[in-house]
Protein backbone atom coordinates (compact mmCIF):
# COMPACT_ATOMS: atom_id res chain seq x y z
CA UNK A 1 0.00 0.00 0.00
CA UNK A 2 2.80 2.39 0.90
CA UNK A 3 4.58 1.83 -2.39
CA UNK A 4 1.35 2.62 -4.26
CA UNK A 5 1.00 5.89 -2.37
CA UNK A 6 4.63 6.73 -3.11
CA UNK A 7 4.14 5.92 -6.80
CA UNK A 8 0.98 8.03 -6.90
CA UNK A 9 2.90 10.90 -5.31
CA UNK A 10 5.69 10.64 -7.88
CA UNK A 11 3.21 10.50 -10.77
CA UNK A 12 1.29 13.45 -9.33
CA UNK A 13 4.48 15.50 -8.98
CA UNK A 14 5.52 14.65 -12.52
CA UNK A 15 2.11 15.73 -13.85
CA UNK A 16 2.35 19.03 -11.98
CA UNK A 17 5.80 19.65 -13.45
CA UNK A 18 4.53 18.83 -16.95
CA UNK A 19 1.73 21.35 -16.54
CA UNK A 20 4.06 24.18 -15.44
CA UNK A 21 4.60 26.52 -18.38
CA UNK A 22 5.63 29.74 -16.63
CA UNK A 23 9.28 30.85 -16.65
CA UNK A 24 11.15 33.81 -15.21
CA UNK A 25 12.62 34.71 -18.62
CA UNK A 26 9.82 33.95 -21.06
CA UNK A 27 6.11 33.74 -21.85
CA UNK A 28 4.68 30.66 -23.53
CA UNK A 29 3.75 31.27 -27.19
CA UNK A 30 0.24 29.93 -27.80
CA UNK A 31 -1.65 29.20 -31.00
CA UNK A 32 1.32 27.75 -32.86
CA UNK A 33 0.85 26.05 -36.20
CA UNK A 34 0.82 22.25 -35.60
CA UNK A 35 3.92 21.84 -37.79
CA UNK A 36 5.93 24.33 -35.75
CA UNK A 37 4.77 22.76 -32.50
CA UNK A 38 5.78 19.24 -33.58
CA UNK A 39 9.24 20.55 -34.59
CA UNK A 40 10.17 20.72 -30.89
CA UNK A 41 9.75 16.93 -30.70
CA UNK A 42 11.38 16.04 -34.02
CA UNK A 43 14.40 18.30 -33.53
CA UNK A 44 15.10 18.25 -29.81
CA UNK A 45 18.41 20.15 -29.71
CA UNK A 46 19.55 23.53 -30.99
CA UNK A 47 22.34 22.11 -33.11
CA UNK A 48 20.10 19.72 -35.05
CA UNK A 49 17.80 22.71 -35.67
CA UNK A 50 20.64 24.90 -36.87
CA UNK A 51 20.49 27.06 -40.01
CA UNK A 52 23.41 29.22 -41.18
CA UNK A 53 23.18 32.56 -42.95
CA UNK A 54 26.22 33.96 -44.76
CA UNK A 55 25.74 37.72 -45.20
CA UNK A 56 27.73 40.86 -45.82
CA UNK A 57 27.22 44.59 -45.37
CA UNK A 58 28.73 47.40 -47.41
CA UNK A 59 31.21 48.94 -44.98
CA UNK A 60 31.73 52.39 -46.54
CA UNK A 61 29.28 54.35 -44.36
CA UNK A 62 30.10 52.19 -41.34
CA UNK A 63 33.84 52.90 -41.54
CA UNK A 64 33.16 56.63 -42.02
CA UNK A 65 30.85 56.62 -38.98
CA UNK A 66 33.46 54.90 -36.81
CA UNK A 67 36.13 57.37 -37.95
CA UNK A 68 33.92 60.38 -37.21
CA UNK A 69 33.00 59.05 -33.75
CA UNK A 70 36.43 57.86 -32.68
CA UNK A 71 36.65 60.54 -29.97
CA UNK A 72 33.42 59.18 -28.44
CA UNK A 73 35.10 55.76 -28.10
CA UNK A 74 32.48 54.19 -30.36
CA UNK A 75 33.85 51.01 -31.93
CA UNK A 76 32.47 48.35 -34.24
CA UNK A 77 31.25 46.19 -31.36
CA UNK A 78 29.12 49.09 -30.08
CA UNK A 79 27.51 49.56 -33.49
CA UNK A 80 26.88 45.83 -33.84
CA UNK A 81 25.15 45.59 -30.46
CA UNK A 82 23.11 48.74 -31.16
CA UNK A 83 22.02 47.45 -34.58
CA UNK A 84 21.20 44.04 -33.15
CA UNK A 85 19.13 45.54 -30.31
CA UNK A 86 17.14 47.64 -32.77
CA UNK A 87 16.58 44.63 -35.04
CA UNK A 88 15.33 42.39 -32.22
CA UNK A 89 13.06 45.12 -30.88
CA UNK A 90 11.41 45.58 -34.28
CA UNK A 91 11.32 41.84 -35.03
CA UNK A 92 10.10 40.31 -31.75
CA UNK A 93 9.65 36.84 -33.25
CA UNK A 94 13.45 36.69 -33.51
CA UNK A 95 13.56 37.17 -29.74
CA UNK A 96 12.07 33.77 -28.94
CA UNK A 97 13.61 30.58 -27.59
CA UNK A 98 12.82 26.90 -27.15
CA UNK A 99 12.93 25.28 -23.72
CA UNK A 100 11.41 22.00 -22.57
CA UNK A 101 10.07 21.44 -26.13
CA UNK A 102 7.97 24.58 -25.84
CA UNK A 103 8.34 27.93 -27.59
CA UNK A 104 8.65 31.08 -25.47
CA UNK A 105 8.69 34.80 -26.17
CA UNK A 106 11.61 36.21 -24.22
CA UNK A 107 10.81 38.74 -21.52
CA UNK A 108 12.95 41.73 -22.41
CA UNK A 109 16.14 41.55 -24.42
CA UNK A 110 19.66 40.53 -23.49
CA UNK A 111 22.78 40.34 -25.64
CA UNK A 112 26.11 38.70 -24.85
CA UNK A 113 29.23 40.00 -26.58
CA UNK A 114 32.87 39.01 -26.26
CA UNK A 115 35.68 41.32 -25.15
CA UNK A 116 39.36 40.80 -24.46
CA UNK A 117 40.17 41.10 -20.76
CA UNK A 118 43.39 42.94 -21.59
CA UNK A 119 42.87 45.29 -24.50
CA UNK A 120 46.36 45.29 -25.99
CA UNK A 121 47.37 41.74 -25.04
CA UNK A 122 46.98 39.31 -27.94
CA UNK A 123 47.17 36.35 -25.53
CA UNK A 124 44.51 37.73 -23.23
CA UNK A 125 41.45 35.56 -22.58
CA UNK A 126 38.07 36.51 -23.99
CA UNK A 127 35.27 37.38 -21.60
CA UNK A 128 31.59 36.82 -22.38
CA UNK A 129 29.80 40.00 -21.32
CA UNK A 130 26.04 39.69 -20.80
CA UNK A 131 24.01 42.88 -21.05
CA UNK A 132 20.24 43.43 -20.70
CA UNK A 133 18.84 46.07 -23.05
CA UNK A 134 15.55 47.86 -22.45
CA UNK A 135 13.13 48.63 -25.26
CA UNK A 136 13.68 52.08 -26.78
CA UNK A 137 17.04 52.67 -25.08
CA UNK A 138 19.12 55.27 -27.01
CA UNK A 139 22.34 54.17 -28.68
CA UNK A 140 24.42 56.51 -26.49
CA UNK A 141 23.13 54.69 -23.39
CA UNK A 142 24.04 51.33 -24.93
CA UNK A 143 27.58 52.58 -25.58
CA UNK A 144 27.97 53.83 -22.00
CA UNK A 145 26.62 50.62 -20.50
CA UNK A 146 28.85 48.46 -22.68
CA UNK A 147 31.92 50.47 -21.68
CA UNK A 148 31.01 50.07 -18.01
CA UNK A 149 30.65 46.31 -18.46
CA UNK A 150 33.96 46.08 -20.34
CA UNK A 151 35.74 48.11 -17.65
CA UNK A 152 34.52 45.66 -15.01
CA UNK A 153 35.82 42.72 -17.04
CA UNK A 154 39.20 44.44 -17.45
CA UNK A 155 39.48 45.27 -13.76
CA UNK A 156 40.77 42.89 -11.13
CA UNK A 157 37.31 42.34 -9.65
CA UNK A 158 35.81 38.86 -9.92
CA UNK A 159 32.62 38.71 -11.97
CA UNK A 160 29.56 36.52 -11.46
CA UNK A 161 30.79 34.21 -14.23
CA UNK A 162 34.21 33.87 -12.58
CA UNK A 163 32.63 32.81 -9.31
CA UNK A 164 30.23 30.41 -11.03
CA UNK A 165 33.00 28.70 -13.02
CA UNK A 166 35.24 28.41 -9.98
CA UNK A 167 32.43 26.85 -7.94
CA UNK A 168 31.63 24.18 -10.51
CA UNK A 169 35.30 23.45 -11.19
CA UNK A 170 35.72 22.50 -7.53
CA UNK A 171 33.49 19.47 -8.11
CA UNK A 172 35.01 16.12 -9.12
CA UNK A 173 34.02 14.91 -12.57
CA UNK A 174 31.13 12.58 -11.55
CA UNK A 175 29.54 15.27 -9.38
CA UNK A 176 30.01 17.92 -12.07
CA UNK A 177 28.27 15.68 -14.61
CA UNK A 178 25.40 15.13 -12.18
CA UNK A 179 25.17 18.85 -11.34
CA UNK A 180 24.92 19.86 -15.01
CA UNK A 181 22.27 17.20 -15.69
CA UNK A 182 20.30 18.32 -12.63
CA UNK A 183 20.36 21.99 -13.69
CA UNK A 184 19.29 21.09 -17.23
CA UNK A 185 16.42 19.01 -15.83
CA UNK A 186 15.30 21.88 -13.61
CA UNK A 187 15.42 24.18 -16.64
CA UNK A 188 13.42 21.69 -18.74
CA UNK A 189 10.61 21.71 -16.17
CA UNK A 190 10.80 25.51 -15.66
CA UNK A 191 11.90 25.27 -12.03
CA UNK A 192 15.49 26.51 -12.43
CA UNK A 193 15.82 29.47 -10.03
CA UNK A 194 15.74 32.87 -11.73
CA UNK A 195 19.14 33.90 -10.34
CA UNK A 196 20.78 31.13 -12.38
CA UNK A 197 19.19 32.53 -15.53
CA UNK A 198 19.42 36.27 -14.91
CA UNK A 199 23.21 36.61 -15.01
CA UNK A 200 24.09 33.67 -17.25
CA UNK A 201 25.72 34.69 -20.54
CA UNK A 202 23.91 31.96 -22.50
CA UNK A 203 20.34 32.73 -21.40
CA UNK A 204 20.19 35.62 -23.87
CA UNK A 205 18.63 36.77 -27.14
CA UNK A 206 21.90 36.54 -29.08
CA UNK A 207 25.63 35.95 -28.64
CA UNK A 208 27.85 38.25 -30.69
CA UNK A 209 31.57 38.01 -31.30
CA UNK A 210 33.77 40.24 -33.45
CA UNK A 211 36.64 38.22 -34.92
CA UNK A 212 37.61 41.24 -37.01
CA UNK A 213 39.38 42.63 -33.94
CA UNK A 214 41.65 39.57 -34.21
CA UNK A 215 41.98 40.08 -37.98
CA UNK A 216 40.09 36.86 -38.67
CA UNK A 217 37.30 35.84 -41.01
CA UNK A 218 33.97 34.84 -39.43
CA UNK A 219 33.55 31.14 -38.67
CA UNK A 220 30.43 28.99 -38.77
CA UNK A 221 29.66 28.72 -35.07
CA UNK A 222 27.42 26.23 -33.30
CA UNK A 223 24.67 27.11 -30.83
CA UNK A 224 25.14 26.21 -27.18
CA UNK A 225 23.07 23.42 -25.65
CA UNK A 226 23.38 25.14 -22.28
CA UNK A 227 21.05 28.10 -21.80
CA UNK A 228 18.48 29.02 -24.44
CA UNK A 229 20.19 31.37 -26.91
CA UNK A 230 18.80 30.82 -30.46
CA UNK A 231 21.16 33.18 -32.34
CA UNK A 232 24.93 33.40 -32.69
CA UNK A 233 26.47 36.19 -34.79
CA UNK A 234 30.11 36.07 -35.87
CA UNK A 235 31.63 39.11 -37.57
CA UNK A 236 34.89 39.10 -39.48
CA UNK A 237 37.47 41.61 -40.62
CA UNK A 238 36.43 44.21 -43.19
CA UNK A 239 37.72 43.08 -46.58
CA UNK A 240 37.53 43.98 -50.26
CA UNK A 241 35.22 41.81 -52.34
CA UNK A 242 34.07 41.78 -55.93
CA UNK A 243 30.34 42.58 -56.05
CA UNK A 244 27.70 43.27 -58.69
CA UNK A 245 26.02 46.70 -58.42
CA UNK A 246 23.44 47.90 -60.95
CA UNK A 247 24.58 45.35 -63.50
CA UNK A 248 28.27 46.25 -63.15
CA UNK A 249 31.14 44.42 -61.49
CA UNK A 250 33.06 46.46 -58.93
CA UNK A 251 35.01 46.06 -55.69
CA UNK A 252 33.75 47.20 -52.29
CA UNK A 253 34.84 47.08 -48.70
CA UNK A 254 32.40 44.76 -46.97
CA UNK A 255 31.83 43.45 -43.47
CA UNK A 256 31.42 39.63 -43.64
CA UNK A 257 29.11 37.97 -41.11
CA UNK A 258 27.83 34.48 -40.38
CA UNK A 259 24.72 33.84 -38.34
CA UNK A 260 23.63 30.61 -36.64
CA UNK A 261 19.84 30.44 -36.20
CA UNK A 262 17.58 27.97 -34.39
CA UNK A 263 14.84 27.47 -36.98
CA UNK A 264 12.38 26.21 -34.36
CA UNK A 265 11.76 29.76 -33.12
CA UNK A 266 10.41 31.11 -36.43
CA UNK A 267 10.44 30.52 -40.19
CA UNK A 268 13.22 31.46 -42.58
CA UNK A 269 11.31 34.39 -44.10
CA UNK A 270 11.09 36.12 -40.72
CA UNK A 271 14.79 35.46 -40.16
CA UNK A 272 15.64 36.94 -43.57
CA UNK A 273 13.58 40.07 -42.88
CA UNK A 274 15.38 40.56 -39.56
CA UNK A 275 18.80 39.99 -41.10
CA UNK A 276 18.06 42.40 -43.98
CA UNK A 277 17.07 45.07 -41.46
CA UNK A 278 20.23 44.43 -39.42
CA UNK A 279 22.37 44.84 -42.55
CA UNK A 280 20.49 48.02 -43.51
CA UNK A 281 21.24 49.56 -40.10
CA UNK A 282 24.94 48.74 -40.44
CA UNK A 283 25.06 50.26 -43.92
CA UNK A 284 23.61 53.57 -42.65
CA UNK A 285 24.51 53.83 -38.95
CA UNK A 286 24.35 57.63 -38.80
CA UNK A 287 20.71 57.67 -39.85
CA UNK A 288 19.60 54.56 -37.95
CA UNK A 289 21.43 54.73 -34.62
CA UNK A 290 21.67 58.43 -33.79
Amino acid sequence: MEWMLALAGVVGLWMLLELKTSRSDGTLVKGLHPYRRIMQYIMTTRNESLVYFDVQANAAALLAYLKNNKEKNITLIHVLVGALAQTLEQNPKMNRFVSGRRLYQRKGMSITFTAKRKKLDAKSKLAMVQMPIEEGIPFSAIVNRMNEKINVERSDSRTYADKEYDLFNLLPRPLLVMAVKLLKTLDYYNILPGFFIRDDALYVSCVLTNLGSLKMAPAYHHLYEWGNCPLFLMVGQVEERVVARNGEITTEEVLPMRIAFDERIEDGLTAKQGIDQFVAILEAPQQNLE
